[in-house]
């Protein structure tokens, strides 16, 4: 059935049902004109983000539970980048009125177990029609006793990150080998299984085409994840010590540019100390691409990166320093290399 058939009003009371979970601070939800909160003393934060298709998704690629699922991860980590708790979330849907119902239900699928992962409750939002390609935003509030800035790295600070690096974009360029979309999410055993020997049939198409000694599901498995159904990484053991945080979704090296340009300082990295996972090493060598250069410059990892005072003992991988103006990689040798803000970025 098409969303031509079912009506708006029809829509949004089925959404409406089925986002029931409310918290003490909500006055006023969904179905009315605006959403009311009474807010609590702490700071305020605010976030949206948008996913357009063609541009941030390709449907060849992902199923819709996998895109609901991440359209929320995403805004999520902005909001733990800050030091904050999201708590309220409006999504804003734009699709064609010839999207099956079945479609927008998985969407909802995965937009629902985002937010109880993440302890968040759906407020309101916006429905639309379009006549070409799809569009989503959501915009999330939530509340954070303190608010790390990208402004606040100093001199002399170290430089740390929550996780392994590159593994979305190892993630992404499999998808691309394979060519469609893979089930990964919220499944029944049976239809795990069902799902994993179709993605070996899959993997043995690509290990039949390239040269080596093949892929593995218990490889490619967390890589496609990582892409497909990022989790966002809860800082609350960091929020004390942390200096200054970004959320690493357009790439390392762009998002450490970005606190070097609001703190005014330098930075020097370690390649060494970049964490690399064993399953991106393979799997990007494999694939003929440097796992290196995917650490560096690969997006939506969503993992954290953070400055903290030298003398704080930090529950994170150390990668390098704050410096007073250089912006250097170095070697195992020690030889220094300038890197500059390479990622992903939008109009480029």
């Amino acid at each position: 059935m098409k969303l031509s058939q079912i009506g708006e009003l029809s829509l949004l009371e089925q959404i409406r049902r089925s986002f029931k979970k409310k918290s003490h601070d909500i006055i006023v939800g969904i179905g009315d004109d605006a959403a009311a909160i009474k807010p609590i003393d702490e700071y305020l934060l605010a976030t949206t983000d948008m996913m357009v298709e063609g541009v941030h998704f390709d449907l060849d690629f992902i199923t819709p539970y996998q895109l609901g699922f991440k359209l929320i991860s995403a805004n999520v980590s902005d909001i733990y980048a800050m030091g904050g708790k999201p708590y309220y979330l409006l999504l804003n849907i734009a699709v064609s009125k010839d999207t099956t119902k079945k479609f927008i239900a998985l969407l909802f699928n995965g937009v629902k177990d985002a937010i109880n992962l993440y302890d968040t409750v759906l407020i309101g939002g916006d429905l639309s029609a379009t006549k070409s390609g799809m569009s989503l935003s959501a915009t999330l509030i939530g509340y954070g006793k303190k608010c790390i800035r990208r402004s606040g790295a100093s001199i002399g600070d170290r430089i740390y990150v929550t996780g392994s690096l590159g593994d979305s974009a190892c993630g992404l360029e499999l998808l691309k080998k394979i060519g469609s979309p893979v089930p990964i999410g919220r499944r029944k055993k049976r239809e795990k299984r069902k799902e994993k020997n179709i993605l070996n049939s899959e993997l043995q198409a690509i290990n039949a085409a390239l040269s080596g000694p093949g892929l593995s599901w218990r490889e490619v498995e967390p890589l496609l994840v990582r892409h497909l159904m990022p989790v966002a990484r809860n800082p609350q053991n960091l929020v004390r010590d942390a200096t200054a945080m970004i959320d690493i979704s357009d790439g390392l090296l762009i998002d450490l540019s970005r606190i070097c340009n609001e703190s005014k300082v330098g930075a020097r990295i370690y390649i060494d100390n970049i964490p690399v996972s064993s399953e991106l090493k393979k799997t990007a060598s494999y694939l003929g691409i440097s796992p290196m250069k995917l650490a560096l410059s690969g997006g939506e990892d969503y993992e954290l990166l953070f400055t903290a005072p030298a003398g704080k003992k930090v529950k994170a991988i150390y990668i390098g320093d704050i410096t007073k103006s250089e912006r250097v990689i170095v070697d195992s040798s020690g030889r220094k290399k300038t890197f500059s803000a390479e990622g992903y970025q939008h109009f480029a």
